[in-house]
Formats: structure tokens, sequence, C-alpha cells
């Protein structure tokens, strides 16, 4: 909107809250709609961004089959939708489709290691599914497609049950609890803060048509587990304990992106540290945690 874009947010809120764009409700070039993405939409646009799935295993294991259905039938509407409009479509995929990568790290020619039936399946090979159905359409109807994979991203307006690691180590550690870590804590990550993931978006879906990806957005700093809990109860003053439970099925080792198709096609990279990405979120945390419930939306 800053740009002057009039957007339209479709959401089914099963994850999202509305408290989230309060702040947009009243922008004249802003409006929302509440609706399921598995079902088609019938709407004039310009440009498409499909960002619609659960990405926490919390959500996306609560319903899989809703899980993959929200990427693989909402893909189908997305695009149906694109092509009748001959608009620009944007994929929101995912590092996961890279599974538990044995190449290190991890470059968008790596077709991946993914279990195509365990607990994670749902999320992984729904979003692979995905970005098969982006470039088929690409190919046979010749849409102008952009596919981002999205490594762990994180900020402001999570929610306090999301389930994913930078929010659960946050508030535990706010609230005084034991920060509790999944596995012995030698697993790496690279977290991405979000003002970083949206630049990225917005320079891929600005490229020309040439530039269809997949590209991957993401931060390339690996950090071990063990270490963002050592930070997180370091920058809350937090006196929480760690502890350790065993970790889960499929639980990717290693995820860390390779940017230099960013870098060269996109001319994107990312400028915010995870330090000061956390402050950020944590800032957030400490507002909002007094004020609701922590159940899961």
């Amino acid at each position: 909107m800053e740009r002057g874009d009039e957007i339209l947010c479709v959401d089914n809120l099963f994850t999202g809250s509305k408290r989230n764009i309060d702040h947009l409700a009243k922008h004249p070039r802003f409006e929302f709609m509440r609706h399921d993405v598995t079902f088609p939409l019938y709407v004039e646009v310009d440009e498409i961004y499909n960002l619609a799935c659960p990405a926490s295993p919390v959500h996306y294991q609560y319903d899989p089959v809703q899980t993959i259905k929200t990427a693989v039938h909402g893909a189908i509407n997305v695009l149906g939708l694109a092509k009748r409009l001959k608009c620009k479509v944007f994929q929101a995929s995912t590092s996961e489709v890279y599974g538990d990568a044995s190449v290190h790290p991890q470059p968008e020619s790596y077709w991946g290691n993914v279990n195509p039936i365990g607990p994670r399946s749902c999320y992984d090979e729904g979003k692979r599914c995905a970005e098969t159905l982006f470039f088929d359409y690409h190919r046979q109807h010749g849409l102008w497609v952009k596919v981002a994979r999205i490594f762990n991203t994180f900020g402001p307006r999570m929610h306090p049950a999301d389930g994913r690691v930078v929010s659960n180590f946050i508030v535990q550690a706010l609230r005084g609890e034991p920060i509790t870590i999944f596995g012995d804590g030698s697993q790496t990550r690279s977290f991405c803060y979000v003002d970083d993931l949206v630049s990225g978006m917005l320079r891929l879906m600005d490229t020309g048509p040439e530039v269809t990806g997949p590209v991957n957005i993401g931060n390339p700093r690996e950090v071990t587990i063990r270490r963002l809990a050592e930070l997180t109860t370091q920058m809350t003053g937090s006196g929480s304990d760690i502890i350790y439970r065993d970790l889960p099925q499929d639980d990717p080792r290693h995820r860390q992106p390779d940017i230099t198709l960013a870098k060269r096609l996109v001319g994107w990279e990312p400028t915010v540290t995870l330090e000061a990405g956390l402050q950020q979120t944590i800032d957030y945390f400490k507002a909002l945690l007094p004020k609701v419930s922590t159940n899961s939306p």
C-alpha cells in the first residue's frame, strides 16, 4: 500500500487473526475477505500472492487432510484465477520441500529428501505438488509464475501458541517456564526476519517473466537450536532452564538456504540480524502476553 497498490486480503483465519490487520482495516486501499482457498474465488486483481497453508506442525498436523487440500486445491484455484485474469501469480513454497536434506546448504537444484508418508508429509508433499502445478501451468498455459522457497521466518504478530521454535522459546522465557528443545539442540536452522522476507517476495514478483524460480528466500546465517535457546534467555533476562525432549519423526537435522540465485536474479539478501529481529519479536510478545489467551487459534 505504501507504493499505491490496492490490497485484497483473503484468509479463512484458521491460524490467523483479524487482530493482525486491525491497523489496516480503515485504510482506503485495503479490503479483507474471509474465504477458504480450497473453494474457487471470483475477484478481479492484477497480481496474486498465494500464501495460504498452515506452516507450523502444530497446525498442519491437526488436520493433515485439510492441509494437503489447502496446498493442492488451493494452488489449483489460485492458478485457475490467474489463468482467467492473465495475471502474475506468486507461490509461497517452503524449505520443507528439501526434507531432511543430504546437501548443505540447500540450493534450488537439490531435489530433496522427503518422507512421502510421514506425519509431516501433508505439508511437505503438499507444497511440492503445488510447485509442480505452478510449473505445469507455466509450461502448458504460459502463466507468469513466481515460486519462492521460504525458509524459517519469524517476527511480530506470531501467535503465542504458534508452535514454532522462535515463538515457543520467547513465550516460555517470558513466562519463566522451562525452554523445551526437541532433540539434543545440535540441529540447525536459519531464521529470516519477516521484513526481509516481504522485501524478497516483492522483489521476486517485480522481476521479468524470465525469472520464474524457484528461488530460496531466507537468511543464510545458520544457528543451532541450543544457541537460539541461550540467546532467547539472555535477551529476555529469563531464568528459565533448558529441558530436552525426543526429536519428532522426520525433523530436519540442518536447514540453511543457498541464496546465490536470490542475489543474482532478484538483487536481494537479508539485512536484519537474528538479534535485531529477536528483539523486535520479544518486545511484541512482552506487550501481548498479558492481554490475550495463549490457546490455539
